[in-house]
């Protein structure tokens, strides 16, 4: 199921959305839906990220211990 959005464009932002759907031969909702997915993957981390910085009882982790952990 998917749900409209309506969104207002500066006209340089529109005209290169509209070139690279041009270029990909990909409708602007694709390209738009999969940037949105990928800002919002992105955001997510960050807060994340941002939460354990600032949790004074999370425990930092050193790169050697990283590195054992990975093996």
């Amino acid at each position: 199921m998917s749900e409209a959005v309506s969104v207002r464009l500066p006209e340089d932002v529109a005209k290169r959305l509209e070139e690279l759907a041009k270029s990909l031969d990909r409708p602007k909702t694709y390209i738009v839906t999969k940037a949105l997915r990928e800002y919002l993957e992105e955001y997510e981390d960050y807060l994340i990220a941002l939460h354990r910085l600032n949790d004074k009882d999370d425990r930092l982790v050193s790169e050697k211990e990283l590195v054992k952990l990975d093996r």
